[in-house]
């Protein structure tokens, strides 16, 4: 699903809402994770998941074409863990 199919989805069930109204709260959630993760703060949605964080240390990497050793700086990369709820539902429990 991709985020005009959610916006789309959530005016049919609530047809008593604009659309675009629908699209600016779908958006203001987006960027209320984005902005948190980007503090370095981690967001739990209960029975869904949790978004944090992590931080990757500067290495060297080998470049897969060449052999070449190149240098990889640090960087941070967002990490999703599933939660309890959404796990059952996807095993069928």
């Amino acid at each position: 699903m991709i985020r005009s199919e959610l916006v789309q989805k959530i005016a049919d069930e609530n047809p008593h809402l604009y659309q675009r109204d629908v699209e600016r709260i779908v958006n203001t959630i987006f960027e209320e994770i984005i902005n948190a993760m980007a503090d370095g703060n981690r967001v739990e949605l209960r029975g869904f998941g949790a978004f944090s964080v992590k931080k990757r240390d500067a290495r060297i990497g080998r470049n897969p074409r060449t052999g070449e050793s190149v240098k990889v700086e640090e960087k941070h990369v967002p990490f999703f863990k599933t939660g309890k709820l959404l796990r059952d539902r996807l095993n069928g429990k």
